[in-house]
């Protein structure tokens, strides 16, 4: 009787398996990696709110890959901004078998963990990170779809020698390789354009006081102060510069171009000027559906990353459908092939995986708004 009884439960659960199984959808997993804790949680939300968007829409429409249906599944992880917890989450990615990632966001984060996806096979493709060391690591997995500091800080140096009119500059970075290594690309472009540096220092990216920085600046008497770091630090020193008396304009990056900064510098946000790794919102193609789309969605106006994470998982996907398959091996080996027009425009990639045709965009700030000052093609 229990024997009877066994073997019509096995029958009635093998019989409810099978259009079960006919039914179910390919899951496939995309990694996005950001800080989702720390000073700049808001800059990694954003970034995260830019592939949920893309996920959710692509899930919307319907994905067919190989004949079966895909859905997609945002496999969010937050790396704190920190090098070495980026090793740890790249890891924690590729055990969780995703088929490509969006990260990480900072250049100090993405190239330790470059290398964890370059051993899987898995794509990689930066939404924010510009030093130029990421791609040029000799790795076939590392993607950008933002400019490089090779490009940044001399677009940031030519507007102020040209546009502004500056002579002397001071140089403060916050010691990581982001912040470093767009002071240091700044300081080359400056002194080719005939900028003089007066002094470089070096701050950190937990600082919270820099009246000692500022207060030696203002000795120095500089046109311009070029800060290399994030709008949390960067925020707070045009504050307090402003705060002792220094008049200089202070030049920064896109990590300081976003919309949190005039609440972190307060009124000295209109003492700023600043570069965007990328088109401008409002002239890139999709720019004005996109940011229509993500604050009704989110209910926030977006910070700076959200498009270019939102297109990178466009630009995984499109590798998909060109692969047929969701193997991350055939997903990589259709990524030097990409040509692909989505909200921040056509995105091509060098043999390195860089934009082939990247855009610097200079702000400044005016009551608290920011404004488009110029374009700069490469």
């Amino acid at each position: 009787m229990r024997s009877h009884t066994r073997y019509n439960m096995v029958v009635a659960a093998a019989a409810l398996a099978v259009p079960f199984a006919a039914h179910a959808d390919d899951v496939v997993r995309i990694g996005h990696v950001a800080p989702l804790t720390g000073a700049i949680a808001h800059l990694g939300k954003d970034s995260e709110n830019g592939a949920r968007l893309a996920v959710e829409e692509i899930n919307a429409k319907g994905l067919v890959i190989g004949g079966k249906h895909v859905t997609l599944q945002l496999d969010p992880q937050d790396d704190a901004g920190d090098p070495r917890t980026a090793t740890q989450v790249a890891q924690k990615l590729v055990d969780d078998k995703v088929v490509g990632v969006v990260g990480h966001l900072n250049s100090g984060t993405s190239i330790p963990a470059s290398r964890i996806y370059k051993d899987a096979g898995i794509v990689e493709i930066s939404q924010a990170a510009t030093n130029p060391m990421y791609t040029q690591q000799g790795f076939n997995t590392t993607y950008r779809v933002v400019a490089t500091d090779a490009q940044q800080g001399p677009a940031l140096a030519s507007y102020a020698a040209k546009s502004l009119g500056v002579k002397t500059v001071a140089i403060v970075d916050d010691a990581t390789a982001y912040g470093q290594g767009l002071a240091d690309e700044f300081e080359k472009a400056a002194k080719a354009d005939g900028i003089k540096v007066l002094s470089r220092d070096a701050t950190n990216d937990k600082a919270v006081d820099f009246r000692a920085i500022a207060t030696k600046i203002k000795g120095e008497n500089p046109d311009a102060i070029m800060y290399g770091g994030m709008d949390a630090t960067g925020g707070p020193f045009a504050k307090q510069a402003r705060q002792l008396g220094v008049r200089a304009k202070v030049l920064g990056g896109d990590g300081v171009c976003s919309t949190d900064v005039v609440k972190l510098a307060g009124p000295a946000a209109d003492n700023i000027v600043c570069s965007e790794a990328g088109m401008a919102l409002e002239k890139m193609p999709g720019g004005a559906e996109f940011a229509r789309k993500y604050e009704a969605h989110f209910h926030q106006p977006l910070q700076v990353y959200a498009p270019f994470s939102y297109d990178a998982v466009y630009i995984i996907v499109d590798a998909m459908k060109r692969a047929n398959s969701t193997d991350p091996a055939k997903i990589l080996a259709e990524m030097p092939t990409t040509d692909y027009k989505g909200v921040i425009g056509e995105t091509t990639f060098t043999d390195k995986g860089d934009l082939r045709h990247g855009a610097i965009s200079i702000f400044s700030y005016k009551d608290g708004k920011k404004i488009l000052l110029d374009v700069v093609e490469m």
